[in-house]
């Protein structure tokens, strides 16, 4: 069974047992979390689509970590006008334990 969660503006397809890494949620490690934007349930025949949402549908997941994206480069220039521009950003995300699909 899997299903497709929105969080942190962004969508995932997850199923139970998997880990991924969402932007970050305030929330402690080991805390679960549950998860109730859930667009669609699906299992091996048949999938459930939401209006936006699906009525009843959760995901419930563990946090195991939280951290911080490797740097991207950001490098600005404007040719012949002696103008260079370095920064960089790390963004930072939580890490979650997919614990079970409910819906």
């Amino acid at each position: 069974m899997y299903a497709v969660i929105k969080t942190g503006g962004k969508q995932y397809k997850v199923a139970a047992g998997e880990k991924i890494k969402v932007e970050q949620i305030a929330a402690d490690v080991g805390q679960e979390v549950v998860i109730d934007q859930v667009l669609a349930v699906g299992d091996g025949a048949g999938l459930r689509l939401g209006s936006p949402l699906v009525e009843g549908a959760t995901v419930s997941a563990t946090v195991v970590s939280h951290g911080r994206h490797d740097k991207l480069r950001i490098f600005k220039m404007r040719r012949r006008k002696h103008y260079q521009k370095h920064g960089g950003h790390r963004q930072h995300y939580t890490e979650l334990q997919i614990g079970a699909v409910n819906g």
